[in-house]
């Protein structure tokens, strides 16, 4: 049984999770988060309303017994239902069948679930309580309460899971200059919502498949790529789906004329906007004014640090460590994968925190920077690249070679989204498969010209089989 007692600033899903995993291994935890409970004052705003859950995240909930409650407030999403311009849609599955799907969770609903669930195990919550200032050389931390009252507090261990605008990295860096390198997208996203279909007009219905609820297909992510944006829709559990506008900030000055939100300031020449790139979205957003006013343009930013930790006093975990683009609907997933890895070294070492967390960096900086990368790639396959043809070859082609040789081809987004292999190995594999490819279509798109039985033997020679899918 461990003697110190952990402090962890951040009570939102890694934050909530960790504490859990950390209090059913016998630690002592105490956990401090900024924001009012949300189980009692509601979800402040600001943060996106729904997120992706695949298989890493959903093995980390299964560690901390919680895998089958979340998935009953879940939807499955079998992959990407693209919405082409001049109208048409089709579906591209992320798996080969339903045994390998991701799923659309509140954030809301699921941060209520994982904050009861430690509270269950018998963690401490302190809400309302925002890090001002951390002594590292004193382990004293200083907290203050929505009226500016202060108070101060020992702490043995402080891990901060408190998100991209983490306090504790910012104390952290105050005393030790953690390497910080923050690269901002330049892009920027808008939230509107699809209500559910009882509150749309008949006509503009797009979905009738038996789940009467919703105005499109509810087991998909639905993707309106248009080369440099895109929007996205996400459905919820009541019949609703998040739309999210992802959009330059502003043009680049060889391309003044590129759509940007510097110059869409506004409802009204949004509607236009839309009318004219998303015809067939647009009438399904009835209050696409007021929520276009109302809700803010959020910043898209990676970041990057030289160190997580301070010796055996501090660590940072989760976005707090690595934020990353949303483009591949990992980042709860990597910070969830975080907490596992995290749990399991100080259960493995209780009194010697120093070294279980310079094991934890060692370990997961290099996925935390390959999943980064491959966020940033995939913005451009989504907004740009899933129409065009050579991609559809290139998938095709990567589908073909995946049913006849499987223990040496895996597309890289099943890698990530549905096995435990590192993401770094996943981008290394992901990049020698897409040279392979490349090299078999020979700048075709003609799939049929591929002669895929030579195909397969030269994948067998030229990669060796893969690991262990699941660990």
């Amino acid at each position: 049984m461990a003697q110190q007692t952990i402090t962890l600033i951040g009570g939102g899903l890694v934050g909530a999770l960790l504490a859990r995993q950390l209090a059913q291994r016998g630690f002592a935890v105490d956990v401090c988060e900024k924001r009012a409970d949300p189980r009692r004052g509601g979800v402040q705003g600001g943060r996106s309303i729904n997120l992706a859950l695949a298989e890493r995240g959903l093995q980390a909930l299964r560690v901390a017994g919680l895998a089958e409650l979340v998935l009953q407030r879940a939807v499955m999403m079998r992959g990407r239902m693209v919405h082409e311009h001049n109208g048409n849609t089709s579906l591209q599955r992320y798996g080969i069948d339903d045994s390998e799907v991701i799923w659309s969770v509140s954030r809301a609903a699921l941060n209520t679930l994982l904050l009861d669930a430690a509270e269950a195990a018998g963690v401490t919550f302190h809400f309302g309580q925002s890090l001002v200032e951390a002594d590292f050389d004193r382990q004293r931390i200083h907290l203050a309460d929505a009226n500016g009252v202060k108070r101060s507090a020992a702490f043995d261990i402080l891990i901060g899971a408190d998100g991209a605008g983490s306090a504790v990295r910012a104390a952290m860096h105050a005393h030790s200059p953690l390497g910080e390198r923050i690269e901002p997208l330049g892009h920027g996203y808008k939230e509107l919502e699809i209500p559910p279909a009882s509150e749309l007009p008949a006509a503009v219905l797009q979905f009738s498949g038996g789940h009467e609820q919703f105005a499109l297909e509810p087991h998909a992510l639905h993707l309106w790529p248009r080369g440099g944006f895109m929007c996205i829709a996400l459905p919820n559990t009541e019949g609703s789906f998040t739309v999210t506008l992802f959009l330059p900030n502003r043009p680049l000055p060889a391309q003044s004329a590129a759509p940007s939100f510097a110059g869409i300031p506004d409802a009204a020449a949004a509607t236009a906007f839309f009318s004219e790139q998303f015809p067939d979205l647009l009438p399904l957003i009835p209050r696409f004014a007021e929520d276009y006013d109302s809700h803010p343009v959020g910043s898209l930013s990676t970041l990057y640090l030289d160190r997580w930790h301070l010796d055996g006093r501090a660590l940072l975990l989760g976005d707090a460590a690595h934020a990353i683009v949303p483009f591949h609907g990992q980042g709860m997933n990597c910070g969830f994968e975080d907490t596992v890895v995290l749990t399991d070294l100080l259960a493995a070492a209780p009194n010697d925190s120093a070294d279980a967390f310079a094991e934890f960096q060692s370990v997961r900086q290099p996925n935390a920077d390959a999943i980064a990368a491959m966020a940033l790639e995939n913005y451009v396959e989504m907004r740009d690249s899933v129409a065009d043809p050579h991609y559809l070859a290139r998938r095709e082609l990567g589908a073909l070679l995946a049913a006849r040789a499987p223990t040496h081809f895996m597309a890289r987004y099943r890698m990530v989204s549905f096995t435990h292999l590192p993401y770094a190995y996943a981008l290394e594999r992901g990049r020698a498969q897409d040279a392979l490819l490349e090299r078999l279509l020979g700048g075709s798109i003609r799939v049929a010209d591929v002669d895929v039985d030579a195909a397969v033997t030269m994948l067998k020679a030229t990669l060796p089989p893969l690991p262990a899918l699941r660990g």
